[in-house]
């Protein structure tokens, strides 16, 4: 369980973008702004080191996002292989091309150390070779279902197909122990939805409805693609969606998903296994290569019930089928390109709004970072992360965790009990920087020359044993949730820590070459806002040993859900397409770390400048108006229509004008910098949200 800054539903190399991803004004603020702006977008320059392009058109207090990323957005169109394009993006790109140059030089000079890598990414690369074997690679799974005759058999099967990385069904892992998370334990939950959600199998809007037929329409052509006859297809495909429907019917929505206390049902094997007698549970976890145990959390009991009816009363076939769909689904991209493009089409033009898919070698990078992250992330890390960039990483979230301490202290509505209680879990809050201190060994694991899909099977079994080898184990605090060169960053609520990879730790998140205030606004701001994860309506439910427990006096409950509430009615009102809005309540612990997050970084760079540097200027700029312009410059950004309706219905985070507007309309530091008026959109004045 992890919070990310990211933006959700399309991320980053093998992420696709969260998700699971947070002083003194001057009276000639807005003349210098206005004189100063149209000379830096004439002459394409930004006003200091790090600021991006300001837009003149646009007062910063009618609408900073456009103000400020206004002339990005204009200079910088979403390319055809994207769903969105912004920062994030664009870094990310800079760290796949990184990649690439250490992937093709690892290829190009053979070397014992760099054989694994080198050898997963040329398999990759052969594009040819893959279409020319067909679907050969994929007959054992295939035959693997083809030969179920028997449904005492189906637990081995279904085990063989999650540990070649097929997630049908409902998913099967580990996880920290919710009352004592030192412990490692079992853990199952729902799963096996070929849709984004489970909301989009009822929704019944005509757009909802559009995409239904079209997911099923999709699933009768890759069938086709299998070798199916078309008219068997299509009632392949109906089977398939009837199967999902009823998943989906019985599977928690992401609001309900969202309350941990929801998701805590522990119980034993034993128990758990007659429930679901459907399922031969000593099969498949023999299947799956797990470990001995007793303990484990069902996250969803009534999704089991149900998934046990569904297997009892469906004919054979008809589980066949829906397996099938799965293992073609999970495969299509290293099946020839047939596939890939079918599957893209799908998820790719329809549910994202994508034009065409990215180049292979973007894909093959990526998918090596994936199944090879920390073989491949050393490589990243030494040519683009160094030991002073991780010293002053190292300051700015000493300062910030400080800035938080005053600032709990500081609380009028928070009780000494429950500030102690938070102050305790504050200080019990680790950080990771960059990479891990120890190299994951990948020497078990048998990477082919010419055998993609073989390596990509492999290498999810490889990850998957790995991971449940931790079960009954006491948790490692050292474990990495992202590879290094991923652009994002994470807070863990059951081991209370807050993980910085090194692919964020960039322009323009950070910026070497910046001043302080320029980057306690930008990753700064990402600092406080995994740093604020932690007391958000999720995570303050954690206690600072990373356990599920209520540490608030119940009048502290009640204003922090209060002020909570704010956030969700203000989110609520934005609009991502027509008829869509966002979910406040869906995104609530990502508006909160934003809006507790931002504050805390400016209160850190006042602590660490001091009134006289507070004062200083940079480009005819103060440093609150550097600070500003950096969190804003993190989210430029623009997305096409299908993709924001997707983030909109999917995500958990907000889409990125809001998260700078909605932000800083928030805060009185925000105005008082750029002297709006009250009446100003940028200023909410007593509607203000704020919680921490």
């Amino acid at each position: 369980m992890m919070k990310r800054i990211g933006l959700g539903a399309s991320s980053l190399l093998a992420l696709g973008l969260t998700f699971v991803l947070s002083g003194t004004a001057l009276a000639d603020t807005d003349v210098q702004v206005a004189q100063m702006a149209p000379a830096a977008a004439k002459a394409g320059k930004p006003p200091a080191p790090g600021l991006p392009v300001l837009d003149d058109t646009v007062s910063p207090c009618d609408n900073f996002f456009l103000h400020a990323c206004g002339v990005w957005k204009r200079e910088n169109p979403i390319p055809d292989d994207q769903a969105r394009w912004g920062n994030f993006n664009v870094l990310g790109d800079k760290n796949l091309t990184l990649l690439r140059q250490i992937l093709d030089e690892a290829v190009a000079k053979p070397d014992a150390k760099t054989a694994r890598i080198a050898d997963f990414y040329a398999a990759c690369m052969d594009e040819a070779g893959v279409d020319a074997k067909g679907l050969a690679p994929l007959s054992p799974m295939l035959n693997r279902i083809n030969g179920l005759t028997d449904r005492k058999d189906l637990g081995a099967v279904i085990g063989y197909l999650h540990d070649q990385g097929v997630n049908a069904l409902f998913g099967f892992g580990r996880m920290q122990k919710f009352s004592d998370a030192v412990q490692t334990i079992a853990a199952a939950g729902q799963g096996g939805l070929g849709l984004p959600d489970r909301d989009f199998y009822f929704k019944d809007d005509a757009r909802s409805k559009e995409q239904r037929a079209a997911y099923v329409a999709h699933v009768a052509r890759m069938f086709e693609l299998a070798g199916t006859a078309p008219d068997a297809a299509k009632a392949k495909a109906d089977a398939v969606m009837a199967f999902e429907t009823a998943l989906a019917e019985a599977s928690m929505t992401r609001l309900e998903r969202r309350d941990p206390q929801k998701q805590n049902n522990p119980t034993v094997l034993a128990d758990f296994a007659k429930s679901v007698p459907a399922i031969d549970w000593n099969a498949y976890l023999a299947a799956i290569g797990a470990p001995a145990f007793t303990e484990m959390n069902v996250g969803q009991p009534k999704f089991f019930e149900a998934l046990n009816a569904k297997l009892s009363q469906a004919s054979l076939d008809d589980i066949k089928t829906y397996l099938t769909w799965h293992t073609l689904r999970a495969n299509a991209q290293w099946l020839p390109m047939a596939f890939s493009e079918e599957a893209f089409n799908f998820y790719g033009r329809t549910l994202n709004g994508t034009k065409e898919q990215r180049p292979r070698w973007k894909r093959c990078v990526a998918a090596t970072d994936n199944a090879l992250g920390e073989d491949l992330g050393k490589y990243f890390v030494e040519k683009a992360f160094g030991p002073e960039h991780k010293k002053r990483m190292l300051t700015m979230v000493g300062d910030v965790q400080a800035a938080l301490k005053d600032r709990i202290s500081n609380l009028d509505w928070m009780s000494p009990e429950t500030k102690a209680k938070a102050h305790e879990k504050l200080a019990n809050m680790p950080n990771k920087i960059g990479y891990p201190d120890n190299w994951r060994d990948y020497s078990t694991l048998t990477i082919s020359k010419g055998d993609l899909l073989g390596n990509v099977a492999r290498s999810e079994a490889f990850e998957q044993r790995r991971q449940l080898s931790r079960i009954g184990q006491p948790r490692d605090s050292s474990e990495w949730g992202m590879t290094p060169p991923t652009v994002n960053a994470y807070y863990s609520p059951q081991q209370n820590n807050i993980n910085f990879p090194a692919g964020i730790l960039q322009p323009p998140f950070f910026d070497f070459t910046a001043d302080d205030a320029y980057n306690y606004g930008a990753i700064g701001g990402v600092i406080g806002h995994e740093i604020i994860h932690g007391f958000d309506d999720q995570g303050r439910k954690f206690s600072g040993d990373g356990n599920l427990a209520d540490w608030w006096t119940a009048d502290d409950a009640k204003r922090f859900t209060e002020r909570a509430q704010c956030l969700v009615d203000q989110y609520s009102g934005f609009q991502a397409v027509e008829g869509v809005n966002l979910n406040g309540k869906q995104t609530l612990g990502e508006n909160t770390a934003d809006n507790g997050g931002l504050p805390v970084a400016l209160d850190a760079l006042k602590r660490r400048l001091g009134e006289a540097g507070m004062k200083k200027k940079i480009g005819g700029l103060s440093a609150e108006q550097r600070f500003f312009y950096g969190w804003a410059n993190v989210w430029c950004a623009q997305e096409r229509p299908e993709f924001r309706r997707l983030q909109a219905q999917t995500g958990v985070h907000s889409l990125p004008e809001y998260r700078v507007n909605g932000t800083l309309s928030n805060m009185p530091e925000f105005a008082k910098a750029f002297s709006c008026k009250p009446t100003d959109a940028m200023v909410r004045g007593d509607k203000a949200c704020k919680v921490w």
